[in-house]
């Protein structure tokens, strides 16, 4: 298997192809329907900040390969608040499981972070795995004063600051309503 990746914005092709693996990462519907549900939702969907990653050396088209290679993961990043404050909403992050611990996971959250911040966006929050997200720069959201209107671990709920030029702001983190928190 190869470690040569190309991250790009979703297709209308990869819809399908997206939910599929969303499906298979979780073993469930839920994910895949928040994705679903925050496509359609015109207050928390940002052009081009839906990625897929594909592998460059595959070139199957009937398994997922709409823009070249075939898809392998998928990460979103919608808008969000903390506080009145505009922030994006990383989640969630899909890889299909053959491919999991390869590293598909971390290009997907690099790319999304890097265009993110090409696009001007500022902060990004998630609920995750606190001993995954930090290797890309996210700490507990709560040392800054952000939180959560519903339980969750403290360490697993975290922020990043795009821009050192702006620290992170406190307050409430405001979902999606997809989300459903």
């Amino acid at each position: 298997m190869g470690n040569t990746w190309i991250t790009r914005a979703e297709t209308r092709a990869d819809i399908p192809v997206i939910r599929d693996i969303t499906l298979a990462a979780f073993g469930r519907d839920r994910e895949a329907d928040i994705v679903d549900e925050l496509r359609a939702d015109a207050t928390a969907w940002i052009e081009g900040l839906s990625l897929v990653v594909a592998d460059a050396d595959a070139a199957d088209a009937e398994d997922g390969t709409a823009g070249g290679g075939r898809v392998l993961g998928h990460i979103l990043l919608t808008r969000g608040h903390i506080g009145d404050t505009p922030a994006l909403c990383l989640g969630p992050v899909s890889v299909r499981p053959e491919r999991q611990r390869d590293g598909v996971g971390s290009a997907a959250v690099r790319a999304a972070l890097a265009v993110a911040a090409e696009q001007g966006e500022r902060y990004v929050v998630l609920v995750g795995h606190p001993e995954y997200y930090p290797r890309f720069g996210f700490t507990r959201a709560s040392a800054y004063g952000i939180s959560l209107s519903v339980e969750a671990p403290d360490d697993a709920v975290m922020a990043l600051a795009l821009d050192e030029d702006h620290p992170l702001p406190g307050g409430m983190i405001r979902w999606p309503a997809a989300f459903g928190i």
